[in-house]
């Protein structure tokens, strides 16, 4: 499968590189019922994050895309 056809995730490496709490991250997650443990491990689809329209998770979302597409 090429890059292109697999889905941008956004890791906990996207949460430091924008200087944002795991805290607040794992807060985040719960709040909309997203498994914390299965965001550290694997990392959780940037359109998913995009699509709940908070501004964080669309910074995330767009940083995860940005180096997805390199």
């Amino acid at each position: 499968m090429t890059a292109a056809a697999r889905p941008a995730m956004v890791r906990m490496e996207h949460v430091r590189a924008l200087h944002m709490c795991s805290r607040g991250a794992r807060r985040w997650l719960r709040r909309y019922g997203l498994d914390w443990s299965d965001f550290v491990r694997q990392g959780l689809p940037a359109a998913l994050l995009r699509a709940s329209g908070d501004p964080q998770a669309i910074a995330l979302a767009d940083l995860a895309e940005d180096e997805h597409g390199r």
